[in-house]
């Protein structure tokens, strides 16, 4: 095999790794408050989310055609690679995005193990930012676009995170006042079951919004990357086996849960309660789907969190934890530059290698430092049958599931 050969494999493999820690990463933003308010099992939800972003990853391709060039300028405006990356056969632009992929990667990892629902969206834009600015200097940055319309890093990244939670949490919090307001002196085992099965079908929505918001960024890195090894020539369509392997890879993802982001999410922020969650959920699926519709690639953890807070300010007596919230947010703030460095570091160690010896140590420090993450998850770990425990309250024999977040 030629060295881009093998660098274009590593690409798609790692890229596809992104795209299943995106899935258990993300799983939360659907499902947390239906398993917290028992809408559905544990098991259950987690396999429902996964066939609906499966499904989800099919129905457009709107945020994959733009993802990568909306903050890195790699790409002419046909969404071609620009001619300077194609030297050597495209090795040049292979290797900023398998670094700045393997920035999100590790970034993800480190929040999951955390349990903090960091933005999967904003580490994979991070990972790529920085590898550009390395590779490229700081020009290889689409910081505000041309002018014409909200682009670059500042349109297409930072406002939609600044406003998006902020629409997802009023409009939950209205949502959710509304429903009170509303069901007033009618009984609670009547309205709690009703609510439930109500959710059941909002949460199915957003899982539904996550597979086509999410799993297109990665198809849209892959079909980069097969652009610039020469082995796809139509910029503005995605190939058919892209989209079905992204689509598995979230959805892989998705159904082995990511429980300890799921605990976060539905415990440690609000206690809630069905007529909530549903409030929560709707809101969220209709932030997230406008956004797909208009080729914003916004994160699904910052809307689903403002949904969840909203639902909470909107109840009257609810207890909000702003502390862990404000981890949460400590975390978004800290993400997309961190990993950024992540991003920068690993395009600079495979550069001082060089070639295929480069791209192929960068890939293994990403196996070596994800096996290590993942052992020291088993420590105190999380899963569906303790999923639901009181937040306060510590597990027997173990650290209090969740507390590391």
């Amino acid at each position: 095999m030629t060295e881009t050969t093998v660098i274009l494999l590593l690409v798609v493999v790692t890229a596809l790794g992104f795209d299943f820690t995106n899935g258990f990463h993300d799983t939360a933003n659907a499902m947390a408050t239906s398993i917290a308010t028992g809408a559905l099992r544990p098991k259950v939800a987690v396999l429902l989310s996964a066939t609906l972003n499966l499904v989800g990853a099919f129905l457009s391709v709107e945020v994959a055609l733009t993802v990568t060039n909306a903050v890195i300028r790699i790409q002419n405006s046909d969404g071609t690679p620009k001619s300077e990356l194609l030297t050597g056969g495209g090795t040049a632009l292979l290797l900023i995005v398998l670094a700045g992929v393997i920035g999100g990667i590790l970034w993800n990892l480190l929040t999951w193990l955390l349990g903090l629902p960091s933005s999967s969206s904003h580490a994979l834009f991070g990972g790529l930012i920085g590898a550009a600015i390395a590779g490229l200097g700081w020009a290889g940055v689409n910081w505000t676009g041309d002018g014409s319309k909200l682009d670059g890093v500042i349109g297409k990244v930072v406002l939609p995170a600044i406003m998006s939670p902020v629409v997802a949490g009023a409009v939950a919090a209205a949502g959710t006042w509304l429903i009170y307001r509303i069901t007033v002196g009618v009984a609670t085992r009547f309205t709690d079951n009703g609510f439930r099965w109500g959710q059941i079908g909002s949460a199915s929505l957003v899982s539904l919004a996550h597979g086509t918001n999410d799993a297109q960024k990665t198809m849209g890195v892959i079909t980069l990357a097969l652009i610039a090894a020469g082995e796809w020539t139509r910029a503005g369509e995605i190939p058919l086996w892209v989209k079905v392997c992204c689509a598995l890879a979230i959805a892989l993802g998705t159904y082995l849960g990511g429980w300890r982001i799921i605990r976060t999410l539905g415990k440690g922020l609000v206690e809630i309660a069905p007529p909530q969650g549903l409030a929560a959920e709707s809101a969220a699926a209709a932030v997230i789907l406008s956004s797909s519709h208009l080729g914003f690639a916004l994160s699904t953890t910052h809307v689903a969190t403002g949904s969840i807070l909203g639902s909470g300010v909107g109840r009257p007596g609810a207890r909000v934890r702003w502390a862990v919230a404000g981890r949460m947010v400590t975390a978004w703030l800290i993400t997309l530059p961190a990993a950024a460095v992540v991003g920068a570091l690993m395009w600079t160690v495979a550069d001082l290698i060089g070639g295929t010896a480069g791209a192929v140590t960068i890939f293994l420090v990403l196996l070596a430092l994800s096996a290590l993450m993942w052992l020291r998850s088993r420590r105190a770990p999380v899963d569906h049958t303790n999923v639901n425990d009181e937040w306060d309250a510590p597990v027997p024999g173990r650290e209090p599931a969740g507390a590391a977040s």
